[in-house]
């Protein structure tokens, strides 16, 4: 199931936060932090962590993406 995080990137601008900010303030590692800079999956408890974090909505961070049925 194809994700992106687009959304938490520009959330973090918006936010003047760097990635090593919100490594920080949501206790990421930096493997996870690398996961979602490819658009990799995370568990739920991570994306929980972000969105407590930021005070935001899971569809604040990231989107699913339409399976490409090609």
């Amino acid at each position: 199931m194809p994700v992106s995080y687009k959304k938490l990137w520009k959330l973090l601008i918006d936010k003047d936060l760097k990635k090593t900010d919100l490594r920080t303030v949501a206790g990421l590692s930096t493997g996870t932090l690398a996961k979602l800079g490819k658009n990799e999956g995370v568990s739920t408890d991570v994306l929980v962590r972000i969105c407590r974090a930021l005070n935001c909505d899971i569809g604040d961070i990231m989107e699913v993406l339409p399976e490409d049925r090609s």
